[in-house]
């Protein structure tokens, strides 16, 4: 049987998330098209007749410019070293980039690790040859020959592909995780991600980054979850478009965020949102901790 961790990287928005959600057949991590919709590694289990696959997902790789900056680096940097295998996810529909390069040279280049190149979106170029060029790019960032799997995160296409070369480059070993385990999110971190995520869908601009959720009280009960959530934003005009005209955006995003977590639970949620500024939190070592932006290695 074969068992072990696999390391998604790649830069923001080449679509790790929604590969980590398309090879479980269910969504664990939130996923949009917006750049740092990922903040934090995340774990995702898929257990199979082949064993049992412990994906660990990442923030997307950028040049850090504040205090979270540099902790979402700091959490894909440090998910490489203790995996088996990587998977490092390129936009396969345009040629390599800065960030890319960037990649590879800081922390793939002198890894021992195996390396899976994961093309990605390549369901949106119609041309060939346009694809073998985009291909061709990536290579060349490489000084040995790594497999390349193109795939398609949102449709699924070549999933069993990438599976089967996944499976090809993982030890033997006993399962880490019961079969029914998919992920070791607690829920109030899932409610955190899921208000996070309507936030990230229907704003914009400089919004959707600047905000931190957290969960200040989550009552169980036997036939409803009552949840109560706070919107960290950090400046007093954000508060106001986060809240809307009459607080009709602030309703809406807590109303999309019960409804899903409902379907999760399988109860009824009552879920209650406020909104508070904090000036400066991207910046401030102390707020990011307190708002669980801290390394747990």
């Amino acid at each position: 049987m074969k068992c072990g961790f696999v390391t998604i990287l790649g830069r923001p928005n080449v679509g790790k998330s929604t590969l980590l959600n398309q090879m479980l057949g269910q969504k664990i991590v939130i996923a949009t098209d917006k750049a740092q919709t990922t903040r934090k590694r995340i774990k995702g289990i898929l257990t199979d007749e082949n064993g049992q696959i412990v994906f660990v997902d990442t923030p997307g790789v950028h040049r850090p410019l504040n205090k979270l900056g540099e902790f979402l680096l700091d959490e894909a940097k440090v998910s490489v070293p203790d995996a088996d295998l990587v998977l490092f996810i390129v936009d396969g529909s345009e040629p390599a980039g800065k960030g890319d390069k960037w990649i590879v040279e800081n922390i793939l280049k002198d890894i021992k690790i195996p390396v899976i190149l994961v093309m990605n979106k390549v369901d949106k170029v119609k041309q060939t040859q346009k694809i073998e060029e985009n291909l061709m790019s990536y290579k060349t960032l490489f000084d040995k020959n790594i497999p390349i799997v193109k795939i398609s995160a949102k449709t699924g296409r070549n999933k069993d592909t990438l599976l089967a070369n996944i499976y090809k480059n993982l030890p033997e070993g006993e399962k880490l995780y019961p079969d029914d385990i998919v992920t070791e999110e607690s829920m109030r971190n899932v409610a955190e991600e899921i208000v996070r995520e309507k936030i990230l869908l229907y704003t914009e601009d400089e919004i959707p980054h600047s905000v931190a959720i957290k969960i200040d009280k989550y009552e169980e009960c036997v036939d409803i979850d009552r949840i109560y959530a706070i919107i960290y934003c950090e400046q007093k005009s954000q508060k106001g478009i986060l809240i809307g005209k009459n607080g009709a955006l602030l309703k809406k995003i807590g109303t999309e965020a019960r409804l899903e977590l409902e379907e999760i639970v399988d109860k009824k949620v009552y879920l209650s949102l406020e909104v508070k500024v904090e000036k400066d939190w991207r910046k401030k070592e102390k707020l990011l901790q307190n708002f669980g932006y801290k390394s747990n290695d």
